[in-house]
């Protein structure tokens, strides 16, 4: 299994500024109100999955729809002009429905934060899919009738077998603060984060003997989180980066070869 020292120094390697520019991260930095970077931050995370220059360049195209006033455009809550937008399995109604979505957050449960904050300190994790389970059931009372697939997969349900990557993914920009996550939400630390596993992260803590389960859901996620809270419990998370982009690079490596 690999050493506390050696994945320590792949952070120091790894989780720096050079990681923003190719992130979906780089849409909350420099944004100029707390709101502003965590409902940017939300839809962010919800298309992180596939390629990433696919993905970051399809959330440019639909930023560029809110006039660059994404808190205004959330609360007019009039997204005609998000129709014909699109990214791989999520169509223009996906979209749409979870901008309704986020429009009613802010109306009627007084924002991301007070939902998230609100979930977490009414279930400490007691469920076996962590009290998400409460932020996404909150969502899809939202959510309109005509959701297809691509919303389902936007917005996923661990009790589904989902590793809820995005979503634990959005909770270390918001709650870590260090040189990449912004860290701006404080109703919990850092050592209340799930680590975000994706296809390079799961592979890569396989490899360095950190996971065992071979299926990439919660209680994966809460094994390999466990596992890295014996490095490191005041923050398991900061390990993401190593993890990520040590694989993502490997990867390109073997693809060249």
């Amino acid at each position: 299994m690999i050493t506390k020292t050696e994945l320590d120094n792949l952070v120091k390697k790894y989780e720096n500024t050079d990681f923003i520019k190719d992130d979906p991260i780089q849409f909350i930095h420099g944004c100029n109100t707390k709101k502003e970077a965590e409902i940017l931050g939300f839809i962010a995370s919800a298309f992180a999955f596939g390629n990433r220059t696919a993905f970051i360049n399809s959330l440019k195209n639909i930023f560029n729809c809110c006039d660059n006033d994404i808190c205004g455009y959330i609360y007019n809550g009039d997204f005609n002009n998000l129709k014909g937008s699109y990214y791989r399995i999520y169509k223009d109604y996906d979209i749409i429905a979870l901008f309704k979505i986020l429009h009613n957050i802010y109306k009627y449960e007084g924002g991301l934060e007070d939902l998230f904050s609100n979930s977490f300190i009414t279930d400490r994790g007691n469920k076996y899919d962590h009290y998400l389970s409460n932020v996404v059931n909150t969502l899809y009372k939202y959510a309109p009738h005509n959701i297809g697939i691509g919303f389902n997969h936007m917005i996923p349900k661990a009790q589904n077998g989902s590793a809820m990557k995005k979503m634990n993914m959005f909770l270390r920009w918001m709650v870590r603060k260090s040189s990449v996550d912004i860290g701006i939400w404080n109703f919990m630390s850092p050592a209340d984060l799930y680590i975000p596993l994706d296809v390079h992260v799961a592979r890569q803590s396989r490899e360095m003997g950190l996971l065992r389960r071979k299926s990439n859901d919660y209680t994966a996620v809460k094994e390999l989180t466990e596992k890295l809270k014996e490095f490191c419990p005041e923050d398991p998370t900061k390990y993401d980066f190593a993890m990520f982009a040590f694989g993502v690079e490997l990867n390109k490596k073997m693809n060249k070869v």
